[in-house]
C-alpha cells in the first residue's frame, strides 16, 4: 500500500457545485447591474446632484436590471423590483413636493394592494 493512496482515502470527497450556463448569466447581469450602481453614484457626488436625483438613478438602474432579467426569460427579483419603485417614488415625491406626505399614500396603497389580493384569492376558491 502506498502513501499516495491512503493519502487520497483520507481526504473527504468535497463535491463542486456546478453552476448552469442560465445562473453564471445572471450572475454576470447582478455585477453589471452593480457596476451601473456603483459608477451612478460616483458621478452622482462628482456632479454634486440633489440627493432625489441620486436616489431616482438608483431606483432606474435597479428596475431596469430587473427589466433585462424579465427580457432574458430570468426569474424576477421581487424584493428588487419594489426596493427600485421605492427609490422612483420617493425620489419623485421629493422632486415635485406634493402636499400630500409620502408615508400615509404609501400605507394606503400597500393596504389596499394587500386587500385587492386577498379577495381575490377568496374569490379563487
Amino acid at each position: 500500500m502506498s502513501n499516495d493512496k491512503l493519502g487520497d482515502e483520507s481526504k473527504p470527497q468535497v463535491e463542486e457545485p456546478k453552476t448552469t450556463g442560465t445562473q453564471k448569466f445572471a450572475d454576470k447581469l447582478s455585477t453589471v447591474g452593480w457596476s451601473l450602481f456603483l459608477i451612478w453614484v460616483g458621478i452622482a457626488l462628482l456632479m454634486k446632484l440633489d440627493a432625489s436625483i441620486g436616489l431616482l438613478g438608483i431606483g432606474v438602474i435597479t428596475l431596469l436590471v430587473q427589466g433585462a432579467r424579465k427580457c432574458f426569460n430570468l426569474k424576477l427579483e421581487g424584493f428588487w423590483v419594489v426596493i427600485g419603485l421605492l427609490f422612483v417614488v420617493g425620489s419623485l415625491w421629493e422632486i415635485y413636493k406634493p402636499n400630500l406626505p409620502l408615508v400615509p399614500v404609501l400605507l394606503i396603497v400597500v393596504g389596499s394592494a394587500l386587500l385587492v389580493s386577498a379577495i381575490r384569492h377568496l374569490m379563487q376558491k
